[in-house]
C-alpha cells in the first residue's frame, strides 16, 4: 500500500530587480493554485554576484548600483517582521517595477511597504549596509546551490537547485504544471547540470 506523496518543498530566491526573476515568481504562483506546495521566498543579490566585476557594461553598473536599496529593504523586512512579509513585499515591489514600469527605487520601496503595512523607517536600511551580512548569506545559500555562473531566480525542488527556469511569458494552466512536473523529474536526475538556448524574447509581463 503506498503511502501520501510527500509536499514538495520550493526554495525560490530573487533579486526584485530582475524581470526574469519575476516571470518565474509568477510562474510558480501559478503552480500553488494547483498544487499543494509548500514555498519558501529568499533573496539573493545580483549587486552582491556582480561585485567586483570590471567587465560589467556601463547600463548594468548603473543597475547594479540601484540594485542594493530594494533587496536591503526586503531582508530588513524579513529581520524584523518574519520570512512570511518577504513574498508580498516582494509582489508590492515586483508589481511596480515591472508591469508597471517604474524606474524610481525610492518611491517604489516607500509605497511597497506602505502597501503591505511595513514601517516606513526600514526604507532608510537601503543606504545603509546594516544588513549586509544576512543578505550574504542568504545569497550564499543560493550559490551554495547552484554556483557562482548563474543570475537569479534560483529555484530548488526539496533541496535540489538550479538556475531558472527562464520563461516568457509566465505558463499558466496545465502549461505551468507540465513545466513543474518536468523540473521535478530532473532534480531526481542526480548527473543533470545543464540546459539552455539562447533567448530570442525579452520579458512579456
Amino acid at each position: 500500500m503506498s503511502g501520501t506523496p510527500a509536499r514538495p518543498v520550493v526554495d525560490f530566491w530573487f533579486d526584485p530587480a530582475c524581470p526574469w526573476a519575476w516571470m518565474t515568481s509568477r510562474w510558480i504562483d501559478e503552480v500553488s493554485r494547483h498544487r499543494d506546495l509548500e514555498v519558501r521566498w529568499h533573496v539573493m543579490s545580483l549587486s552582491v554576484l556582480n561585485e567586483g566585476r570590471e567587465d560589467l557594461p556601463e547600463r548594468y553598473v548603473r543597475l547594479m548600483s540601484e540594485g542594493w536599496a530594494p533587496v536591503r529593504v526586503l531582508v530588513a523586512a524579513a529581520r524584523d517582521h518574519g520570512d512570511q512579509v518577504l513574498k508580498p513585499l516582494y509582489d508590492a515591489m515586483g508589481t511596480r517595477k515591472h508591469p508597471g514600469g517604474r524606474e524610481d527605487n525610492e518611491a517604489v520601496i516607500a509605497e511597497s511597504l506602505a502597501e503591505v503595512g511595513l514601517p516606513a523607517e526600514l526604507a532608510a536600511v537601503g543606504a545603509t549596509d546594516e544588513v549586509d551580512d544576512l543578505l550574504r548569506a542568504s545569497h550564499g545559500e543560493a550559490i551554495a546551490l547552484v554556483g557562482d555562473e548563474v543570475g537569479t531566480p534560483v529555484v530548488a525542488i526539496d533541496g535540489v537547485g538550479y538556475f531558472g527556469p527562464v520563461v516568457t511569458p509566465a505558463p499558466t494552466g496545465q502549461a505551468a504544471l507540465d513545466l513543474f512536473d518536468g523540473l521535478v523529474l530532473m532534480t531526481r536526475v542526480p548527473g543533470f547540470y545543464e540546459l539552455k538556448r539562447t533567448r530570442t524574447a525579452g520579458p512579456q509581463f
